[in-house]
């Protein structure tokens, strides 16, 4: 699968205005914590709704799609970019693209790996 976002990270440099990358670095670490303790329903409460919507296959539940892809694991943040409602968050072993809805940052897309010229190609997307 293609993940269809070109990632720009922009820079807020007014005064005063600091951008957050604490909350999404978070999300993203309850994903995969979720998903190592095989809590696969609570990792699915995670993703943005079109994301839990669209993974599901053949009549399984969003756990079960989820429990079958077998995503390596996280592993500790190494980088987090924001801009506006968008995310990525870079892990040791993954990289996620979020977005913040007005219950909390929601992840997108999940074991993405970057394509030379191309965007990322993710297992879990929208």
């Amino acid at each position: 699968m293609r993940f269809p976002f070109v990632v720009t990270a922009l820079l807020l440099t007014a005064v005063g205005c600091a951008v957050d990358t604490t909350s999404p670095a978070r999300a993203a670490e309850r994903f995969h914590a979720a998903l190592e303790a095989h809590h696969e329903d609570a990792a699915c409460g995670l993703l943005a709704r079109t994301t839990a919507e669209k993974l599901p296959d053949r009549g399984q539940t969003c756990a079960q799609a989820l429990g079958d892809l077998k995503l390596g694991p996280g592993g500790a943040v190494t980088e987090v970019s924001v801009w506006g409602k968008e995310a990525q968050v870079r892990l040791a072993g993954d990289t996620l693209f979020l977005h913040r809805f007005d219950d909390g940052w929601r992840v997108k897309a999940a074991g993405c790996r970057p394509v030379p010229d191309l965007p990322y190609e993710c297992e879990v997307e929208d």
